[in-house]
Order: C-alpha cells, then sequence, then structure tokens
C-alpha cells in the first residue's frame, strides 16, 4: 500500500503545479485535457503496478515477464490514446502529445523507482 500512497502523493503534487503553470501561463503549455490524462495515468500506474505485484507474488522466477509486459501493455495504450486524440480531436495536437509524455514519463520513471525500491530487500536475501 505504500506505492498508492506514494502514487497519490506525486499525483497532488504534479496536479499543484499543474494548477500553478495554469495561473501562470494559461492554455499556453497547458493542454485543456490535462485533468484526464492525470487520472488516465494514476489508473494505468495502478494497473500495471497491480499486474507486475502479481506477477511477483505468484512466480517470482519470471518477474520480468510480467514487468515488461506490464509495460508493453502501457505503452501500446498509451500509444492509442495519442493516436486516438489526433484522429478524433486533433486541436492542439503538439501541446497535447507534449503534456501527455511529460506525464507519461514521469510515471514510469516513479513505477521503475518504486519497483527498484520494493525488489532491492528480495536481492539482498538472495546474496
Amino acid at each position: 500500500m505504500k506505492f498508492f500512497r506514494n502514487l497519490a502523493i506525486l499525483t497532488v503534487l504534479l496536479a499543484v503545479i499543474v494548477v500553478v503553470l495554469i495561473h501562470l501561463t494559461g492554455a499556453v503549455l497547458i493542454h485543456s485535457y490535462i485533468w484526464y490524462i492525470l487520472v488516465f495515468f494514476v489508473f494505468v500506474t495502478g494497473f500495471t503496478f497491480y499486474i507486475t505485484r502479481i506477477g511477483m507474488e505468484q512466480d517470482s522466477d519470471n518477474f520480468q515477464v510480467y514487468y515488461f509486459s506490464a509495460m508493453g501493455f502501457r505503452m501500446v495504450l498509451c500509444i492509442g490514446v495519442v493516436f486516438a486524440y489526433a484522429y478524433f480531436i486533433g486541436d492542439g495536437k503538439l501541446q497535447f502529445v507534449f503534456n501527455f509524455f511529460a506525464l507519461y514519463f514521469l510515471y514510469t520513471g516513479f513505477e521503475i523507482y518504486s519497483l527498484l525500491a520494493n525488489l532491492r530487500p528480495n536481492l539482498k536475501k538472495q546474496n
């Protein structure tokens, strides 16, 4: 549950940054769909962590299969969202893509950091 607490802290911190940027720059840097993007990444990050955690609990020898499957799912889903936005809506494509992938890299980095922090005790037990 530490992961979900840290995920909530990261999300609140990013929401504060978004509010400040909207206040300072208006709609120049931040796309109007930023809140939908933020919620999307909270759910996707939580889901991929859940899949990886199940894989680690059920079959710790094949942890990497579950991890890379979750990351592949995340990447395909994100690319699908970007293409769907570009095809169906299309307003401010570049702004949307920059906002989307900035959050993509932040949440992916957070997930990798969290997984490494969770795996570190297991690696020490093996040595």
